[in-house]
């Protein structure tokens, strides 16, 4: 499966690079766009929800680093705001 990563920055100016097990991200996600913060980690866990399911589907398990991915995402975000934003500053294979 193609591995993606989405390139994130959060409310405190920081940059992260983020995983997804599938080109899936790209339905949550539009680059250079800025998200709020619930939002933005609502789409990312659908997101990597679906890619795992994804891999689940094609090679009879999920995926951890998707998990893995998405509990990082809503630990670094609790360390924000409710109406602060984020934004994703693109996605590339």
């Amino acid at each position: 499966m193609p591995e993606m990563h989405f390139h994130v920055r959060w409310p405190d100016g920081r940059e992260e690079s983020c995983y997804s097990p599938s080109t899936i991200i790209t339905e949550h996600f539009t680059p250079a766009t800025d998200y709020l913060l619930a939002d933005f980690v609502a789409r990312a866990r659908a997101a990597l929800d679906a890619g795992s399911e994804r891999v689940r589907l094609r090679f009879g398990m999920g995926c951890a680093q998707a998990m893995n991915q998405s509990a990082a995402i809503a630990q670094t975000a609790a360390d924000f705001p409710p109406d602060a934003t984020v934004t994703v500053l693109r996605i590339e294979p």
